[in-house]
């Protein structure tokens, strides 16, 4: 065979050789990054436990939740009458029974879960790994709000127990290991990965989730959300049951303090600045001046509350609490609320063009504080409207208006029509609101609101409403329609 041929003929085979090694070597690499959750469960999985509730419930509860709304008058009232002295001594009791997780946190036997796990629970017991009888637990201390609980059981003192890590820290695509009792099941553990960081799910009003695609199933509530370090960065709490691999966890950043005044406290106190907010979008932005929609927009200053002493006016967009961004009007909720009563909090505030700092001595929230009424009712329709190109018809309040819907006398303008699909309608005014001010004008005439629509709101190409509804005042940007 000639030289040069066996040459290429050797050549050839060694690159084949080399291929294959790679080819066969790829997998055993692709198995080696891969991390193996085993010696994690193992250790993790001693500090797991299942909680088990019970509580009595009387066989006429379901009957009173069925006719809670309905009213107490008419011909139903001696029914109610007859039902509550018939059943009111001698109804029979069920016992009603609820599972779910949590793990231990300290050696003396502290164990987080979920508020909604132990509420209004009559007994609680605590299924250890590798016991075969469950102790008795006691509430420690709650936070609905947040929903977290810490019960505490007796068992000698030198129990196994996992230490909190960094939520901060972890990142979407980071591996995680969630470990609890889904559907009675002991001793459960799934893994997987952050999904997304910052979910706002309407489960409270300091939502701050981290989602995630480890398995999470009913009974899984209270359990530890684990990083590869063998920390809880999260306690799994939410899922959304239409859906697969869609799990959410309070992050321990959120959690610690919470759980810290829980045990040593028995309850948790929070700051308050005493104002109803809302979100800023680009509309409302762009008519306040702001170069970006960030920030949360003062609705309400509630009289006499710290915020109304410290100066803060509606209108305002608070943009910064000590030095921190406030990016909407979760992320103020969730900084003024893990602030401690009677500190003082450093206000980065937008006014009318400019930055203004306040100081704010912080008072304590107070859930009896937030209750609002609803909306009231369309104003009277009696007048021909005047209408604008929003879609609005406006007219002056009548002074028994002013009086009903708690307006001073001669202020604003009631909305009593909207055109349907109209610039109005798609910024969700209705009927019944009262306008207080356009573009931070007061608006007492149909004079006073034209001039700012055609000259203000003109150049900007929206016009900011402040609008009273009901008990609540609230902002709405409105886009103006161009001009053929």
């Amino acid at each position: 065979m000639p030289r040069a041929l066996s040459a290429r003929l050797i050549a050839a085979f060694t690159i084949v050789c080399a291929l294959c090694c790679l080819l066969s070597a790829a997998p055993a690499q692709a198995r080696v990054n891969l991390p193996d959750f085993a010696d994690l469960a193992d250790k993790a999985g001693a500090a797991v436990v299942n909680l088990s509730t019970t509580r009595a419930v009387k066989n006429q509860d379901k009957l009173r939740e069925f006719f809670k709304n309905h009213p107490r008058s008419g011909p139903f009232e001696e029914f109610f009458d007859q039902f509550e002295r018939q059943f009111k001594e001698d109804s029979p009791s069920r016992r009603q029974r609820s599972m779910g997780s949590g793990f231990i946190i300290s050696k003396d036997g502290y164990i987080v879960t979920n508020n909604h796990v132990v509420e209004e629970a009559d007994e609680i017991k605590v299924q250890l790994r590798g016991q075969d009888k469950p102790l008795t637990a006691k509430v420690v201390g709650r936070d609905p709000e947040i929903d977290l609980a810490v019960v505490k059981i007796d068992n000698g003192g030198d129990l196994p127990f996992l230490e909190f890590g960094d939520s901060d820290a972890m990142r979407v695509g980071s591996w995680v290991m969630a470990i609890g009792n889904p559907f009675g099941l002991q001793n459960t553990v799934t893994a997987g990965i952050v999904s997304a960081k910052g979910r706002v799910i309407g489960a409270g009003p300091f939502d701050n989730f981290i989602q995630t695609d480890a398995s999470i199933n009913p009974g899984n509530s209270g359990g530890p959300l684990l990083d590869l370090d063998g920390k809880v960065i999260g306690i799994n709490t939410a899922i959304i049951a239409s859906g697969q691999g869609i799990g959410f966890a309070i992050p321990s950043n959120t959690a610690k303090a919470v759980i810290a005044d829980l045990r040593d406290q028995k309850e948790v106190k929070r700051g308050w600045l005493g104002v109803s907010i809302q979100d800023v979008d680009e509309n409302t932005a762009k008519a306040l001046g702001l170069p970006d929609p960030k920030g949360a927009l003062i609705t309400t200053v509630m009289e006499g509350e710290p915020a109304a002493k410290a100066g803060v006016l509606v209108g305002d967009v608070i943009l910064e609490v000590g030095g921190q961004p406030v990016k909407d009007a979760n992320g103020l909720l969730r900084a003024i609320a893990s602030s401690k009563p009677g500190g003082k909090a450093e206000l980065s505030v937008w006014r009318k063009g400019k930055s203004v700092k306040l100081t704010v001595v912080l008072g304590q929230r107070d859930t009896a504080k937030l209750g609002q009424s609803q909306p009231g009712g369309p104003g009277s329709k009696e007048e021909e409207p005047a209408r604008n190109e929003l879609g609005l018809a406006l007219r002056s309040l009548k002074s028994e208006e002013s009086r009903a819907l708690g307006v001073a006398a001669g202020k604003g303008l009631v909305v009593t029509e909207i055109a349907p699909g109209s610039p109005a309608d798609e910024a969700e005014l209705k009927p019944g609101d009262v306008i207080l001010e356009a573009n931070q004008n007061p608006v007492n005439s149909l004079a006073q609101f034209n001039e700012v629509l055609s000259q203000d709101a003109r150049k900007k190409g929206v016009v900011l409403l402040l609008v009273k509804r009901g008990q609540q005042t609230l902002f709405r940007s409105v886009p103006l329609p161009e001009k053929k």
